[in-house]
C-alpha cells in the first residue's frame, strides 16, 4: 500500500474518532493481517514526519493533518496560476503550543466583524497572556461577559466593539479580564 492512501486512511480514522488508530485498529484501517506490518509502517511514518509517538508511546498526528497550500488567492482581480507555490499549514503546530488553561468560547452577535469575528466563530481564549492595550479579550463587565478590544481610556479601561452599530463599554462596577484572544476558527459549512 503507498504512503498515501495510508496517510488519507490514517487522516479518515483520525477525523471521524477524533484520536489516532490503535495497532489492532490499524491491521483493520490498513487491511493489514500482523501488527508486525503495522509496527513497521508506524516507523517509516514517525521517520518521515508524519506521526510521532509522546511519552507514553501513544501515537499523536504530526503532519497527518496538514493542509497543502497551493499559493495565494486574489480577493481582487485575478491572477495567473503560475503564481502558485506548494507549501502546507501546518495545523498541529497552531495549536501545539497552546496553554493548558486555553479554552474556546463560541461567539453570538456582530459587534466584532470588522475585526474579521462573526456570529458562530470560535474564539480561542489564553488565560496566561497579560492583556495589553489594544488586545481583543473576553471580558467580564459589570457582571456580563464579552468579547472586545480592550483600549486604555481617559478614566480606565474600556471595551471597544469592532462595529459601528455598538457603543463603546464603561465598566460602572467591575472589568475582569478572562483571557486574550488568541486564535478564530470559523466553518462555513
Amino acid at each position: 500500500m503507498d504512503k498515501d492512501l495510508i496517510v488519507t486512511r490514517l487522516r479518515y480514522f483520525y477525523n471521524t474518532n477524533k484520536r489516532m488508530p490503535t495497532y489492532g485498529e490499524m491491521c483493520k484501517v490498513l487491511n493489514y493481517k500482523s501488527k508486525g506490518a503495522v509496527r513497521y509502517v508506524v516507523k517509516k511514518l514517525i521517520e518521515d514526519g508524519v506521526i510521532e509517538k509522546d511519552e507514553q508511546g501513544v501515537l499523536l498526528p504530526k503532519s497527518l493533518l496538514d493542509i497543502p497550500i497551493l499559493g495565494v488567492i486574489k480577493a481582487g482581480y485575478p491572477m495567473p496560476a503560475d503564481v502558485q507555490h506548494d507549501n502546507y499549514i501546518r495545523l498541529h503546530l497552531l495549536f501545539e503550543n497552546l496553554p493548558a488553561d486555553t479554552f474556546a468560547l463560541q461567539v453570538s452577535g456582530d459587534s466584532m466583524i470588522d475585526a474579521g469575528i462573526y456570529e458562530g466563530d470560535f474564539v480561542l481564549i489564553n488565560k496566561d497572556v497579560e492583556a495589553k492595550n489594544g488586545d481583543i479579550v473576553a471580558a467580564c463587565v459589570d457582571n456580563e461577559w464579552t468579547v472586545k478590544t480592550l483600549k486604555k481610556g481617559e478614566d480606565g479601561f474600556v471595551l471597544v466593539p469592532a462595529n459601528k452599530k455598538y457603543p463603546v463599554i464603561r465598566p460602572t462596577e467591575s472589568l475582569t479580564i478572562g483571557g486574550v484572544v488568541v486564535h478564530v476558527i470559523r466553518s462555513y459549512r
